[in-house]
Parts: structure tokens; sequence; C-alpha cells
């Protein structure tokens, strides 16, 4: 069993990291591990195994499991290691967190059953997420994704989930602001509030905001970090500064090219990125030189002309 993650430790810029795949399309856990240890030395503060970075929806059960069992053993003590979750049912919801707490989740990271999206009511989600968080061996963040699911976590929600004592934070990756601030309004201060949209990271931390779970960090943690810490410093200028130059990278990694953009990002930057599995499809070329340019511009100078990278050039 891992350790319990307090909601204190939750904080700073965490990786949810792709799940890289051969040519076959079958899950690199060599290369997974190899990512990982990269990483480990960057001033990140933990990983989201089996998000919707990770293709998780793509997966069988024994590869999840493969996935789950491959990072653990590679992610340091101290660092957080939360794994993804969430089924369309409460009951079958419950017992897939019972397992990944198991294979040695620290905390678990619950999206919202969407299926059934016109009878998920913010009430229904309350229950859900209750009864959930009973029945956990480890701590739950909370996950609202709605442009996956179709479903947001109202402020008020997380207000109310927040009052059970392992439930611990949520990750915000709606992109919308104002019911940002108003979840920070309403939560207590020991409850950890993260972002997931690499664009709002700045606005979010100045908002109070504890850190972002960030798909762009896998491959600009130079830049993430040194926003989260202008911003720790008080220098709203630089952190600005640079939010303006990861917000494209961020975008294209994400919204643009999807998974298979961020993958050509790894691969770019030296790390393993590999295919990503159908339907989903693998960035172009144009697409790889794009992403390339935004690289250099996100990476490779500060707010003053300070190089975050050396002088890499990934076109």
């Amino acid at each position: 069993m891992a350790a319990r993650l307090s909601a204190e430790r939750l904080r700073g810029i965490l990786l949810p990291f792709p799940t890289p795949f051969d040519e076959s399309e079958r899950v690199d856990a060599q290369a997974l591990r190899a990512n990982i240890e990269r990483w480990n030395g960057t001033g990140v503060s933990g990983y989201v195994a089996l998000g919707s970075t990770g293709e998780r929806v793509q997966l069988n059960e024994r590869e999840c499991f493969a996935v789950i069992e491959a990072a653990r053993a590679v992610v340091p003590e101290g660092m957080a290691f939360i794994v993804g979750a969430g089924q369309q049912s409460t009951h079958a919801t419950m017992e897939e967190v019972r397992r990944y707490a198991e294979a040695g989740a620290d905390a678990l990271l619950v999206i919202t059953p969407g299926f059934y999206r016109s009878a998920m009511t913010q009430a229904a989600l309350i229950g859900h997420y209750l009864a959930v968080a009973d029945a956990a061996p480890v701590p739950l963040v909370l996950y609202s994704m709605p442009d996956l699911t179709g479903i947001a976590l109202a402020p008020e929600t997380v207000a109310r989930l927040s009052e059970h004592e392992n439930i611990i934070g949520l990750k915000d990756s709606s992109g919308d602001f104002v019911n940002l601030t108003e979840t920070l309004r309403l939560v207590p201060d020991d409850f950890a509030v993260l972002t997931g949209n690499g664009g709002l990271l700045y606005a979010a931390l100045s908002a109070g905001a504890r850190g972002a779970i960030l798909a762009v960090g896998c491959v600009a943690f130079e830049a993430c970090l040194r926003i989260y810490e202008a911003h720790a410093n008080g220098d709203s200028a630089a952190a600005l500064s640079l939010q303006r130059k990861l917000t494209p990278l961020a975008r294209a990694v994400t919204v643009r090219y999807g998974i298979g953009g961020l993958k050509a990002a790894l691969e770019l930057k030296g790390y393993a990125g590999g295919r990503v599995r159908s339907p989903l499809q693998n960035a172009g070329d144009e697409a790889r030189v794009e992403i390339a340019r935004l690289l250099t511009e996100a990476l490779s100078h500060g707010p003053q002309g300070d190089a975050l990278t050396g002088s890499d050039d990934y076109a």
C-alpha cells in the first residue's frame, strides 16, 4: 500500500504523462520508465498516470495495471504519484479505486461519469463522489474535464465535497476562469485546487491555485516551473512574460494537435513519445514543424533573454 498523499503536498507542477506505445501500439513500459527517470530531476512535484493524456480509455485493465506498476517503480519517495480513475457507475468506480490504491497510487484522480449526461446533476455527482471517497483507501482528487465528459463540477459542488476528509483537491481542466475563482473562494484553505490548463497557469496561481497538472509540463517543465517560481517570488512581470510564451505551445499540444502533438513534442526533446493508439492520429509533418517552432519560442529564452534550455533548436 502506498503512503497517503496530504493536501499540503499537492502543490507545484505535476506531469500527467502520456503512455508510450510501440509501432504495434503496445504499451512500452521501458520507455515510460525512462521518461519518468529523466523528469525526476527536473523539480516537478509528481506525476499522474492514466489521466486523459495517458490515453486511459484506450487501455484494457491489464495494460492499466502495467502502466501503474512501471511508473510506481521509478517514482521516488516524496514525489506524488496519482492515478487516474473513474468508471460510469459508482460501484465500478469504488472497486477500481480500491484496486489502484493496492497497486501503489498515493491518491486517485477521479473523473466525472458522463455517459448518462442528462442524469448527471450536481446532486448525483455529490452522491457519487461521497460514496467513492468513503470506499477509497487513499485520498481522492476531483477531476472536472467537461471537454471530454460534458460534465463540469460546479463551485458549490466542489465546496460541498471538500468537506469530506478523504477528498483533498481538484484538478480543474474546464478553462472556465470565473468558476475557478469562485471555487477558490468557496473551498477551505487546506483544499488543494490545481489547474489543468497550461494557458491559465499564471492566472490560476494568482487567483490562489496551489499548482497545476499540465500536459504541456511534460515538454515545457522549465517554463512551467519558472512561472510557478516567479509567482511565488512576486515577480509578476517575469511570470506574465513566460506565460505568454508558453500559451501557444500549450494550445498546440492539447487543443490543436492533441496527444499526438504532445508525443511529437516529447520526441523533439529527446524523450520517448511513441505512437498514439488508433483511432487517435499521430502528428503530421506540418504539425511537427509548428510544434518545433513553438518549443523553441517557449523554451529558448526567458523574460530577460536568459536561456531556459540552452541553445537547443527543435526545428
